[in-house]
């Protein structure tokens, strides 16, 4: 596979209180193009660290970070807006709509900063909300009329309504329950089988699942990973226990 995101001896350190906290550690890290990589690790491991240092919403203290063979943690922060606004898409535990816009003037707020109006754009927007799930009769709903599902699913369709190269998630079902986080990691899967790149930090095994790979973070390195087939709801019990037999190995 091709990679679309790599590391170099990267480093992320924060001051606290006059100490230096160093939470990423002169790491090396390939991304694949295609894949569905889940970082997972114990608490203050640098999984979200991570996350946003490969995502260009945080640069390293030191190291390199390259898309494709343009190196990202070199650029200014306006650089680093347009390479976001082009390539990435984000969704995160909480739902950053905007209050005041309705569901579809919500994404088509976010589509207008890259595209130009146009009927495509407009068909897509509404293609889109029907493949996730929200039905006409909702477009017109503002997020407080919405469930909790029901509104990360909306933050899905504006995270892709620009075509991202790469989809960067950080516990998008945390703040939901079972069942609307369900919906949500089934609407994951379908992205992820018609090619989306995406990478998801996750501490719950059942959203983990969803992988085609996953990752294990200990004191800010990668010290494991485990390989799985594209996700089929007929393998859950073999794939269930393959990953637990991973995470138990890493000490999880």
């Amino acid at each position: 596979m091709d990679t679309i995101l790599k590391t170099e001896k990267l480093c992320k350190s924060f001051s606290n209180a006059g100490l230096q906290q160093h939470v990423i550690k002169n790491m090396d890290l390939e991304i694949y193009e295609g894949d569905f990589t889940v970082i997972m690790g114990s608490s203050g491991s640098g999984k979200s660290t991570l996350l946003y240092a490969l995502s260009g919403m945080d640069k390293p203290t030191l190291g390199k970070v390259y898309f494709g063979k343009e190196e990202i943690s070199g650029l200014n922060n306006d650089q680093l807006a347009v390479f976001r606004r082009k390539n990435c898409g984000f969704v995160f535990q909480s739902i950053y709509l905007l209050d005041n816009m309705n569901v579809f003037d919500n994404i088509m707020t976010g589509a207008l900063v890259v595209q130009k109006n146009s009927p495509e754009l407009i068909d897509r927007v509404k293609t889109l909300l029907k493949k996730v799930g929200i039905e006409e009769d909702m477009w017109k709903k503002y997020p407080n009329q919405l469930s909790g599902g029901e509104c990360q699913r909306v933050g899905i369709v504006r995270a892709v309504i620009n075509n991202p190269k790469i989809l960067f998630a950080d516990e998008p079902t945390g703040a939901l329950n079972s069942s609307s986080g369900q919906d949500v990691l089934d609407v994951f899967t379908d992205l992820h089988k018609r090619g989306q790149s995406i990478v998801m930090v996750t501490h719950d095994i059942k959203t983990a699942l969803r992988g085609s790979r996953v990752i294990y973070l200990r004191d800010g390195d990668v010290v494991g990973e485990h390989r799985m087939q594209d996700y089929e709801t007929d393998d859950l019990t073999k794939r269930r226990e393959s990953l637990q037999d991973f995470l138990n190995e890493m000490g999880w």
